[in-house]
């Protein structure tokens, strides 16, 4: 059976902003929950300090390491969920996530949390999905 992704969005203004409300999955029969990606080398160093536009990206990357090795990509991503210390930066760097995710041709529910700071000192984002294939 095909997956078959269903959006739900009663409102609209999330999609313009690249995410859902909500969405329906049916016929998967993996799900892959992956821990927070955060801009870390392969051996664990903390990489690209005070430069949020280059963590998002490096966070990105290790997001899709980990979805590759278990055979996925960005676009079975059904749930996203962003952590960082800074809101107001990350915004300003967010077209880095959406142009990947529209790259993609995903919108997954997304949520976005500022936190006081994340386990890796010196980390500004963290980024914790949820696949289905």
């Amino acid at each position: 059976m095909a997956i078959e992704r269903t959006a739900v969005n009663p409102v609209t203004w999330s999609v313009e902003m690249g995410f859902n409300q909500g969405e329906v999955v049916a016929g998967h029969t993996r799900t892959l929950y992956c821990s927070g990606q955060t801009a870390t080398s392969a051996d664990g160093t903390p990489q690209h300090a005070g430069d949020m536009g280059a963590q998002v990206a490096l966070s990105l990357d290790n997001l899709e390491a980990v979805l590759a090795e278990a055979g996925m990509t960005l676009a079975d991503v059904v749930r996203l969920d962003v952590y960082t210390t800074d809101v107001e930066l990350l915004l300003q760097h967010y077209g880095v996530l959406a142009s990947r995710l529209g790259a993609a041709q995903v919108a997954p529910t997304t949520t976005m949390l500022e936190v006081t700071r994340l386990a890796i000192a010196g980390q500004m984002v963290e980024l914790e999905a949820t696949a289905v294939a």
